[in-house]
């Protein structure tokens, strides 16, 4: 039996708006970090069947659009691939060789309704008949130089095609591309923070901090934390209305803060209004709040699955492990004004512990880099039953929380 990991990276437009997300696929005992080993057909194939037959592109990208590699064999025999839908962008692998028989084949694509990206572009002479089938261009930032970045965009304005800047890492590279004209962007750079120094908390933010810091005590006491909540309208409802929402199918209703937190207990409920203060920052992107509830979900399932440490614990570590890039302010100064629990202090300022080790791993599997997970085999083929869970629920969970 083939086991696998599937993934998927974020795809942005200039104003931080999810409008896709390519859809990551490796074997599980292929621990190479880049393309398959000669088998790039096999990560095709999965990707489709997973994403359109056994797991469901709903659940996978929402209504978003989906991104898939397509390897020759693919781009030469049109049956390997699901019917024109609107959410489908194939890309076209940089190391297939551009002849006649794939431009002509990636015509009929083209013609049947299918939209082409190019991925991991470089310009050469022979591609020109590609470029002008290409509903999309991506742009590998760090394989060529800013100049030759300038170039190849004034050279692509030209043709009616969107640019996408891949392996973007910092805000300063994000800007950067948008100053250049591109339209997509794609890397880790919503995950680390826009610090500058000297630079004071915003009030907004400073009344999150306040709020998370009274969550966090270690010596709150039910009737407290009752009334730090109840105080904020707002979080006393989203409270209410997500426990008595479908994913808890209670019998019968809740009615007050007092009986969720006698129902959840005190750890749960100090982490569900902590999860939902950070929500509320209003001047982020929602996918670094979605990416934030998928990570703190996978190490509490991972906790659970493995039986190590504490899934409360485990949760929160996840979930304050984007409180950097979510307060653009150093982890350091976040958390000495936030009484976390010590297990969680060392994980993410000291990356010690068990809490630290879950994180790890979780990071690497957020991020794709599959050679990197180290657990026993028996966690490691349960990693994509615990990222699929986790995706849904952090999709319910934003929508309940925002709206």
């Amino acid at each position: 039996m083939l086991h696998y990991y599937i993934g998927r990276q974020p795809i942005y437009d200039s104003k931080l708006n999810v409008i896709g997300y390519e859809l990551l696929y490796r074997p599980q005992d292929t621990h190479t970090a880049g393309t398959l080993d000669g088998d790039g057909d096999t990560a095709t194939s999965q990707v489709l069947y997973n994403s359109f037959i056994e797991i469901g592109l709903s659940e996978l990208v929402g209504k978003h659009k989906a991104f898939v590699n397509l390897t020759r064999n693919f781009i030469l025999n049109h049956a390997l691939i699901p019917p024109v839908n609107e959410q489908l962008v194939l890309e076209v692998l940089e190391d297939i060789e551009v002849d006649e028989e794939v431009v002509s084949s990636i015509r009929t694509l083209k013609e049947n309704g299918y939209v082409i990206a190019l991925d991991d572009f470089i310009y050469q002479e022979k591609m020109l008949p590609l470029i002008r089938l290409a509903d999309i261009i991506k742009i590998d930032i760090l394989a060529i130089s800013r100049a030759e970045l300038g170039e190849y965009v004034a050279s692509l304005r030209p043709f009616q095609v969107k640019l996408l800047a891949e392996k973007v890492e910092t805000h300063e590279e994000f800007e950067a591309c948008k100053q250049l004209g591109f339209d997509y962007y794609q890397g880790f750079f919503l995950s680390r923070p826009k610090t500058l120094k000297g630079r004071r908390i915003p009030v907004n933010h400073m009344n999150t901090l306040q709020m998370l810091a009274k969550l966090q005590a270690p010596d709150i006491a039910i009737i407290e934390l009752e009334k730090i909540i109840s105080q904020d309208i707002t979080l006393s409802y989203r409270l209410l209305r997500y426990i008595n929402s479908a994913a808890f199918s209670l019998r019968n209703k809740i009615e007050s803060i007092h009986h969720a937190i006698v129902f959840l207990g005190l750890s749960e409920i100090k982490n569900w209004a902590s999860m939902m203060a950070l929500v509320n920052v209003d001047d982020k992107p929602s996918e670094l709040f979605v990416t934030a509830l998928i990570r703190a979900k996978m190490c509490e399932l991972f906790a659970n699955y493995s039986g190590a440490g504490n899934q409360g614990m485990a949760f929160m570590s996840g979930l304050f492990s984007s409180l950097d890039a979510i307060m653009d302010s150093p982890m350091e100064e976040l958390l000495a004004s936030i009484p976390v629990a010590t297990e969680i202090s060392e994980a993410l300022l000291a990356q010690e512990g068990i809490y630290a080790d879950i994180l790890q791993l979780i990071l690497a599997y957020e991020r794709g880099q599959w050679n990197e997970i180290q657990c026993p085999e028996a966690h490691r083929l349960a990693l994509p039953d615990i990222y699929r869970e986790a995706v849904k629920w952090a999709s319910d969970a934003e929508q309940l929380l925002t709206a």
